[in-house]
């Protein structure tokens, strides 16, 4: 066991060095960043879907109530590479980021009990866009460039208890950190001086999360499943400064500052409104699921700082859709190992809430994967993928089309069990 905490501890460690994440989406340029999906690997293979999800050894993150259900120490950790195919309507480019998604650990505690803590990936920044204005000649006289990195992470504690009638509660406690650059630059033809902003925050606060999870059984090995999870209304706090400079016109320059007209510090407020995913499925225990959850909130309120003069986007209502499940033939099988393999698959649809242009932005994808045994333990290789589209080229805009692959590491034991001297 103390093996174990020790491997756990380097991963915290390893995980913290990963703290400014990488994307490559245009869309990341608003607000603070793509919102990553905080779900497992297994969860967002299945279309997102796991709300309803309860499971002796493997972790569910949209619902701290299925946290009652583990039975075994269980710690996992992941991460991914996300491709996109960018079209803006005149032009297609291609980009790629890799980042980790997760750590987390599990502990099972009096059989009816479980407390889980982890590091996830929240918000992610990375992007770089050129805007660009033509004379009749077809020479540029005018540029305009825009780049940014960084986003930020979660902290969380969560605990789960289990009734004997089957049903769950479950709280989770979040605290989120992390920092963002972006950077603008703008030249113009047959002038020395070029200007970039520079701007530069961090962003903190704290989130509360709620479920339920109710899973009675119907018939024989039948069961339905039934969760509600809720994220209550959260406030998070952006302290900044912005510079702006005047820098040499010159391809070859390094961006040093000739002169520094104008700096200031600001602070904006970040309000989470309430979030709910509701979530209802059928199946039987370790062998098959089919389930469906949606999720919905109200808008995103940015105010204060650098939001304030913001009017080409905004926030609306947010929606999801998820459709999924997976298929185990025989867990317990030793003579065939693809009978013990869980295939999963989905798809979901999603109202991102963010409005650019007077135009949502709303994304769908479908995902499947597989879960690979090891040995003949409990602990797996996760594998997702996910294809799907998010955006338009109307008004403007650019349009995604992307190719997730993540992978993640189940680990499963029983730690605290009494020594048997025969």
């Amino acid at each position: 066991m103390i093996k174990d905490i020790i491997v756990i501890a380097i991963l915290f460690i390893s995980a913290l060095s990963f703290s400014q994440a990488t994307n490559s989406s245009p869309y990341s340029l608003f607000g603070i960043g793509d919102q990553a999906h905080l779900k497992t690997v297994e969860e967002i293979a299945m279309g997102q879907m796991g709300g309803a999800l309860n499971s002796e050894f493997q972790l569910s993150f949209t619902n701290p109530a299925s946290f009652g259900s583990l039975n075994y120490t269980t710690y996992v950790f992941s991460g991914g590479n996300k491709t996109n195919f960018v079209d803006d309507g005149e032009n297609q480019q291609t980009s790629s980021a890799a980042a980790l998604s997760y750590i987390g650990l599990g502990i099972p505690i009096r059989g009816n009990q479980g407390l889980v803590m982890g590091l996830q990936l929240n918000t992610a920044v990375g992007y770089a866009l050129v805007d660009q204005t033509f004379a009749d000649d077809g020479s540029i006289v005018e540029l305009d460039r825009y780049y940014g990195n960084g986003g930020t992470n979660r902290v969380f504690l969560g605990y789960g208890y289990k009734f004997p009638f089957n049903l769950s509660f479950g709280a989770e406690l979040a605290y989120v950190f992390g920092g963002i650059d972006n950077n603008v630059l703008n030249r113009r033809d047959d002038v020395q001086l070029a200007t970039q902003q520079i701007t530069k925050s961090n962003v903190k606060g704290t989130s509360v999360k709620l479920g339920i999870h109710y899973a009675p059984r119907i018939k024989d090995e039948l069961r339905v499943k039934f969760g509600l999870a809720t994220d209550l209304e959260s406030t998070l706090k952006e302290r900044g400064d912005v510079q702006v400079y005047s820098i040499v016109n010159d391809d070859n320059s390094l961006g040093i500052p000739v002169d520094t007209l104008q700096s200031y510090d600001y602070t904006s407020t970040i309000i989470s409104p309430l979030k709910t995913a509701i979530s209802a499925g059928i199946g039987e225990d370790n062998k098959w699921f089919v389930g469906a959850e949606y999720t919905f909130h109200n808008p995103i309120e940015f105010s204060g700082g650098i939001y304030d003069d913001v009017s080409f986007y905004r926030y609306g209502d947010f929606s999801n859709i998820s459709v999924g499940g997976f298929f185990t033939p025989n867990m317990n099988s030793i003579s065939n190992y693809f009978n013990r393999v869980t295939y999963r698959a989905g798809f979901n649809y999603q109202k991102t809430g963010l409005i650019v242009n007077e135009t949502e932005i709303n994304e769908y994808g479908i995902s499947f994967g597989v879960s690979l045994p090891m040995g003949l333990k409990l602990s797996n290789v996760n594998l997702g993928f996910e294809l799907g589209k998010r955006g338009t080229t109307d008004n403007n805009l650019v349009e995604e089309k992307f190719f997730n692959f993540r992978m993640s590491l189940s680990l499963n034991d029983k730690w605290f069990r009494k020594q048997k001297i025969y």
